[in-house]
């Protein structure tokens, strides 16, 4: 279609048939500077880059809540020796780790990891205590003769008998 236009007359528009996918001289094209297509394969515009994504978030420091919750655990059960000795030990080592990842910036809750340490040796401590007088009685020869006693014993009143001896041999 040739243009017959005069000089008075504005500039013919393409059809949209007429396009050919770039704008012409004076024209903005819809997708911005690099056309359709810039940046990528499928002639979908491309988003453009973030340039303030906002705070990011500070990445958290299970360790440090980890150690904490253990070495609570591990003060209340230290009666136990899974409680008191297990949990204590685990909550000691989570807590170097959490205080070491927060020393180095990486994450936060220091003084979190720090109690949690502290619980874990109380814990830990409880626990040891717990079991040596557990073993020291065990070992004892007031409860040597106990269970010799029970072993000889021929009937409930014996056995009675027995722990009578017993209790009485450990408070006085």
């Amino acid at each position: 279609m040739p243009s017959s236009s005069s000089p008075s007359e504005p500039p013919r528009q393409p059809e949209p048939s007429e396009h050919s996918g770039s704008p012409g001289p004076g024209e903005a094209s819809p997708w911005g500077a690099g056309g359709p297509g810039a940046g990528s394969s499928y002639g979908v515009p491309s988003a453009p880059p973030y340039a303030d994504a906002g705070p990011r978030p500070r990445p958290g420091n299970g360790m440090a809540v980890a150690a904490l919750v253990l070495g609570i655990v591990a003060c209340v059960l230290f009666w136990t020796v899974f409680g008191g000795i297990v949990l204590g030990v685990v909550a000691i080592v989570l807590g170097f780790v959490g205080a070491r990842r927060a020393r180095g910036g990486r994450a936060p809750r220091r003084g979190m990891a720090v109690v949690g340490v502290v619980l874990g040796v109380l814990g830990l401590i409880a626990g040891g205590v717990i079991l040596g007088l557990g073993v020291s009685i065990l070992n004892s020869d007031g409860f040597k003769s106990y269970s010799d006693c029970l072993q000889h014993a021929h009937g409930r009143a014996d056995q009675h008998k027995c722990a009578d001896d017993f209790s009485h041999d450990v408070s006085h």
